[in-house]
């Protein structure tokens, strides 16, 4: 049977991924349909209702921090600093990963310590350094906001709960999708859509580089964690993916990050101690930094300073989505 399709435009949002019928709905260019849990099925309620949350501060503390202030749409979904900044302007010790496409994500979190983007909302709203609420203050404080209480027993059919939050700032985080790119073209036969230096780029990226070895798949990640040794010069490296695996192998590993956008989210890395890509490319050309669990796809690439310069392009111009998502905030109720 064929699908219906309903455009909608939500606060600045269009909603043109929501499809009423059963066959799958269609991402930008080079994406595959966004995997929905059984249990959280998204519509167009529920995802507005996700927006006002996800740009609402008054879900922290002091109701200045909320989770577009350290995943940004202006700034590639991150923040634009090497840590987030939380109430009180406490820093966290890690870089605000990207939402971008976050939907297509096995694990969430650097260290992968959440399996859902349900999981991984309610994470940050609890973090004393960040949002510093308790989940039952999250629930009380917008159950007293009447088109808050109003709207969740719309979508839900009850009042204001914990997990009813983390199902709708999910539903809409998995509307942040980006592809469309000028590789995306070129895969679909567009030969003219990589300028010469982004082809050769390309041409690195997937043979002398072997960046695809991790960054694989349309998303640009193979879900899985590898110490690529940032970080593990320091005196007390941040242990990664081992503090949740309680494995020694995954000592300084972490998640591997889509590429797509990768120019709107500096700085890089899971520390944020790269400002610019050309650092990351000669971080990755030197061989990482030596450690004992530094992971066997990473080698010293011996690039010339050309083949750095087509690689970056490639990564700059040919992985630039044409349907980035820059979405605006709501009108919040009151």
């Amino acid at each position: 049977m064929q699908s219906s399709w309903q455009v909608t435009v939500l606060g600045g949002m269009c909603c043109w991924w929501v499809c009423l019928g059963s066959a799958a709905c269609a991402e930008p260019l080079g994406l595959k349909p966004v995997p929905h849990p059984e249990a959280n099925q998204p519509s167009e309620e529920k995802i507005a209702l996700g927006k006002q949350l996800y740009f609402d501060p008054r879900l922290s503390r002091d109701n200045t921090i909320s989770c577009a202030s350290c995943h940004d749409p202006a700034k590639g979904y991150s923040n634009g600093e090497q840590f987030a900044t939380g109430v009180r302007g406490q820093k966290g010790g890690r870089n605000s990963p990207t939402v971008l496409n976050t939907a297509y994500q096995k694990f969430q979190f650097w260290d992968g310590r959440e399996g859902s983007l349900e999981g991984q909302a309610l994470g940050p709203i609890q973090n004393p350094i960040e949002m510093d609420l308790t989940l039952p203050e999250a629930v009380d404080r917008l159950n007293a906001i009447n088109g808050y209480r109003e709207q969740f027993q719309n979508v839900f059919g009850t009042e204001v709960t914990a997990e009813a939050i983390g199902l709708a700032i999910a539903a809409y985080e998995r509307t942040v999708v980006a592809g469309n790119s000028p590789y995306d073209r070129w895969q679909a036969g567009e030969k003219t859509a990589l300028s010469e230096a982004a082809d050769r780029g390309r041409k690195l990226f997937f043979g002398k580089a072997n960046c695809s070895a991790c960054h694989a798949g349309p998303n640009f990640t193979d879900n899985a964690f590898h110490n690529i040794g940032v970080g593990m010069d320091q005196p007390e490296p941040d242990k990664g993916r081992a503090a949740i695996s309680g494995l020694g192998g995954d000592t300084g590993a972490f998640k591997t990050p889509t590429l797509r956008d990768l120019s709107r989210t500096a700085p890089y890395m899971h520390d944020g101690s790269m400002a610019t890509l050309e650092e990351v490319i000669t971080h990755y050309n030197k061989g990482g930094i030596a450690n004992p669990y530094l992971d066997e796809e990473i080698f010293a690439m011996n690039l010339s300073p050309q083949e750095q310069a087509d690689l970056l392009v490639f990564l700059k111009e040919g992985l630039a989505s044409g349907d980035y998502p820059n979405h605006t905030p709501p009108k919040l109720p009151q």
